[in-house]
């Protein structure tokens, strides 16, 4: 299988936390303007969760949160490639991980419903952790 089949679904994490990136700015910037308030009064995040409503604090903690098991993602997804460890199955738990992260930032970002988010990032969980056993197993025995 061709290795690099594995960064496609890199590219589509990427590209989700840039689409957050821009949700997350497009909803706290009018928010801030709109609160009246002088800009040294955003000084750390802390503060400008008590400002701002949930709804405009929630991509900022979607955005957060892409950078916790996303990490782990981007580095294996590199270890597979560079070992060629690369196959189908690999993809596709890639791209199932893609799939719930995606999920799971649409319903952060917008309903923000807390157990239907939970199961997406249960589910995107569940494949990053199958496919970092099954390289465990490949790299280690």
């Amino acid at each position: 299988m061709n290795a690099e089949l594995i960064l496609q679904p890199v590219i589509g994490m990427m590209l989700l936390t840039a689409l957050v990136w821009v949700v997350l700015f497009f909803k706290r910037i009018p928010a801030m303007q709109e609160a009246g308030l002088p800009t040294q009064t955003w000084t750390t995040p802390d503060k400008t969760v008590e400002l701002l409503p949930e709804a405009v604090n929630n991509p900022a903690n979607n955005f957060k949160n892409l950078f916790e098991l996303p990490v782990v993602f981007y580095a294996l997804c590199l270890v597979l490639f560079v070992t060629n460890g690369v196959d189908a199955i690999h993809v596709t738990a890639a791209w199932t991980f893609v799939g719930f992260r995606v999920l799971h930032s649409l319903i952060h970002c917008t309903v923000n419903i807390v157990m239907a988010r939970f199961l997406c990032y249960l589910a995107a969980s569940l494949a990053l952790w199958f496919m970092l056993a099954r390289t465990a197993i490949d790299i280690l025995f």
